[in-house]
């Protein structure tokens, strides 16, 4: 079908989208450039200039100007709509949170920079309710050692650390298995702004294609999963998925 063009492929992926039972959103960095935050693997992305002895990209924006975009956005109408069931993500930017997306119906597979877990109840919380001082104790990584001033979980007195997950930790697993219980059950799978080679989580769309689900990939530049999803959209995923969601409700009223 990647030989339609490009209105035909957002025409046939509004209609899989009305259609759908159990539509479920696969997001990584792509989804946030919009935003001001650079993204990893794009041309100038993080990992790229790391590849090629650069310092990392100069964010556009401070922090405290960073807000969702339009397609954090339209994700969440989505799920007004009852039509996205679960949402999937390797963002750590707290974006899609804040855009409004249901806490309960999220996956974030690599953490969340604003929160803190506990190792032991797996408890989330932010920094604040966890009574962390970041400005005097560090981020609390698992790596990091425990230092005798720093609080404990105020539910079972567990220890506190960032609920970031950096190279070399292990993948949350309650958040992997409900990932992996969703993309096994998708009939729509929609992969927005990810290169698809960081594993496991590049493995959650290989499952929701083997068990038959149709899937639509937005993303600028190649993934190793080009030729064989449904739909493969290389343009800017706001602009994108506001013209998708502009079809779906014309298809539903």
């Amino acid at each position: 079908m990647n030989n339609l063009s490009l209105e035909e492929k957002i025409e046939l992926a509004a209609e899989w989208i009305a259609k759908s039972k159990h539509l479920v959103a696969f997001t990584c960095a792509g989804i946030s450039t919009q935003s001001g935050i650079p993204d990893f693997r794009g041309p100038d992305g993080v990992w790229t200039r790391r590849d090629k002895g650069l310092p990392p990209p100069k964010m556009k924006k401070a922090w405290s100007e960073i807000n969702p975009n339009e397609g954090h956005l339209v994700l969440v109408e989505l799920q007004k709509m009852g039509l996205l069931k679960f949402l999937i993500t390797q963002n750590t930017d707290n974006l899609h949170r804040r855009s409004g997306i249901h806490p309960d119906t999220i996956s974030e597979l690599h953490g969340n920079g604003t929160l803190m877990k506990c190792l032991s109840c797996d408890e989330r919380m932010t920094y604040e309710e966890a009574g962390w001082d970041k400005n005097i104790l560090d981020p609390g990584y698992l790596t990091q050692p425990t230092k005798t001033t720093q609080p404990n979980c105020p539910h079972c007195q567990g220890r506190l650390i960032s609920s970031v997950i950096n190279f070399g930790d292990p993948m949350p697993e309650y958040d992997f298995k409900i990932a992996y219980e969703h993309s096994e059950k998708s009939d729509v799978y929609l992969m927005i702004g990810s290169s698809l080679v960081v594993n496991p989580a590049a493995d959650l769309p290989i499952l929701a294609m083997d068990n038959g689900a149709k899937t639509v990939l937005i993303n600028i530049g190649e993934t190793p999963l080009d030729g064989q999803v449904d739909i493969k959209i290389e343009e800017k995923i706001g602009g994108i998925l506001t013209q998708i969601l502009s079809k779906v409700i014309a298809k539903l009223s």
